[in-house]
C-alpha cells in the first residue's frame, strides 16, 4: 500500500491537506516506551507552518491527539493512532485550479491515474501529509534514544549558497537557533535574506538538507535489496519535493581513486574497530559499520509560485495558471524535521529487524 511504510516498525498515514484531519497509525512499536508528549509536540512544532515570514502563513497548531496504544504514559505494544485536526484551510484559494493543471504539481498525474483529484491544496499529494510522518518519527526517535542513537539534520544549501564546512566542525545544535535551520549563523542570515528576496519576487528556490546519524551500532541493514542506504534513499525520495539523495562521498566520490576512497580499518585502544576515513558514510555492503551515517537530500524549488504560468485545463485547452494560496518560498527549513523523522523510521525498523534475527 502506498500510504504504508516499514516492515516491523510500520506506519500508515491518512488524511488530506484540506480534509478534517491528518494522522498516522503506528504498528509494531515495542511496549514500555515512555511516551514523551512534550517531545513529540516539539517535533511537530519544528515542522508546522507559520514559523517566520519565509514559510507559508497557513496557521495550524498541529497539536496531536492520541487515540490508541498508550496507557499510563507508556506504549502498550498495540497500534498507536495519532490524529492532527486541520484548522486553517482556505479551500476557496484553490477553486481557480479545479479544472487546471499546475506546472510541476501532481494535479495532472493524479487526474490521469485516478480519474478524480482533490484540488484543495493538493489533497493527498500535499506536504501537509508529512506532519503525520514527523509525529511517527518522534516516537521512533524515542525508541532509538534508548539505543544511544541520535539524528541531526540541518540546511546546508539554499540555491547557490552552500555551507562548505564539514559537519564535524559545526555545532549542529545551533541549527535550531535561526529560521533557516543552518548551524552557521552568518550563512543562515545570508540564506534567510535570499529566501526572503525570492519570496518578494513571487518565486521559489530549492536547497539541500544534510543529516548526520550518530550511535548506530554495527549490523543494521540487510544485504541485497534491503540495504540500509537503499531504504534511507527510498524514505527520503518519498518526501514531497525531493529530487536527489546521496550518502557518504556521494557523487563527489567519482573523482577519487580507490586508493583515496577506501576506508582503512584500525583498532583503537579499547579494541573497537573503526575506519580512518568515512567515505562510506557509515554503511558498507548495505549494513551499518558503527561510524557516523551521513547523507544529503536535495529539494526542488516549490512548484507553486506567485507568478502566472502557462498550462492546460482538463479539456486540453491552453490556460494561464495564477499562483494563489499560502506557500513556502523555500521548503528546506521546514523539511529538516521531516528528514530526521524518515531517517528515524528507517533506523527503528532496522533495529527491530536486527533484534529479531540476532543469535
Amino acid at each position: 500500500m502506498s500510504s504504508t511504510y516499514g516492515t516491523l516498525f510500520k506506519i500508515s498515514t491518512y488524511g488530506e491537506s484540506h480534509g478534517a484531519a491528518i494522522g498516522v497509525v503506528i504498528d509494531g512499536c515495542p511496549a514500555g516506551i515512555d511516551f514523551d508528549t512534550n517531545f513529540i509536540q516539539s517535533e511537530l512544532d519544528r515542522r508546522k507552518p507559520g514559523q517566520s515570514r519565509i514559510t507559508t502563513q497557513r496557521r495550524e497548531k498541529d497539536e496531536f491527539q492520541v487515540l490508541s496504544g498508550l496507557f499510563e504514559g507508556k506504549t502498550t505494544g498495540t497500534p498507536i493512532s495519532l490524529v492532527i485536526w486541520n484548522e486553517d484551510q482556505r479551500s476557496k484559494d484553490y477553486s481557480h485550479i479545479a479544472q487546471q493543471f499546475r506546472p510541476s504539481h501532481a494535479d495532472y498525474t493524479y487526474q490521469q491515474k485516478y480519474g478524480i483529484r482533490d484540488y484543495r491544496g493538493g489533497g493527498r499529494s500535499s506536504a501537509r501529509e508529512t506532519a503525520a510522518r514527523v509525529a511517527a518519527g518522534a516516537i521512533a526517535k524515542l525508541l532509538l534514544q534508548q539505543q544511544g542513537v541520535s539524528i541531526q539534520a540541518y540546511v546546508s544549501q539554499v540555491g547557490k549558497l552552500k555551507l562548505e564546512t564539514p559537519y564535524q566542525q559545526l555545532d549542529l545544535a545551533r541549527a535550531e537557533e535561526n529560521a533557516v535551520r543552518c548551524p552557521d549563523p552568518v550563512m543562515a542570515q545570508e540564506m534567510f535574506d535570499y529566501i526572503d528576496e525570492t519570496r518578494k519576487k513571487g518565486d521559489s528556490i530549492g536547497g539541500v538538507v544534510s543529516c548526520v546519524i550518530q550511535g548506530a551500532p554495527v549490523g543494521w541493514g540487510e544485504p541485497v535489496f534491503d540495504k540500509l542506504h537503499a531504504e534511507l534513499g527510498k524514505a527520503m525520495l518519498s518526501i514531497n519535493a525531493v529530487k536527489g539523495f546521496e550518502y557518504g562521498s556521494g557523487f563527489a566520490g567519482v573523482e577519487l581513486f580507490g586508493s583515496e576512497h577506501n576506508d582503512e580499518f584500525y583498532k583503537d585502544e579499547t579494541g573497537k574497530v573503526h575506519t580512518k576515513s568515512n567515505h562510506s558514510g557509515g554503511i558498507q555492503g548495505g549494513i551499518s559499520n558503527g561510524e557516523d551515517i551521513y547523507f544529503r537530500v536535495a529539494f526542488k524549488p516549490v512548484a507553486t509560485i506567485m507568478q502566472d504560468q502557462e498550462s492546460v485545463d482538463a479539456d486540453g485547452n491552453s490556460v494561464t495558471v495564477s499562483g494563489k494560496g499560502r506557500h513556502d518560498p523555500c521548503v528546506v527549513p521546514r523539511a529538516v524535521p521531516i528528514v530526521e523523522a524518515m531517517a528515524a523510521l528507517v533506523l527503528a525498523d532496522f533495529y527491530l529487524r536486527n533484534k529479531a534475527t540476532q543469535r
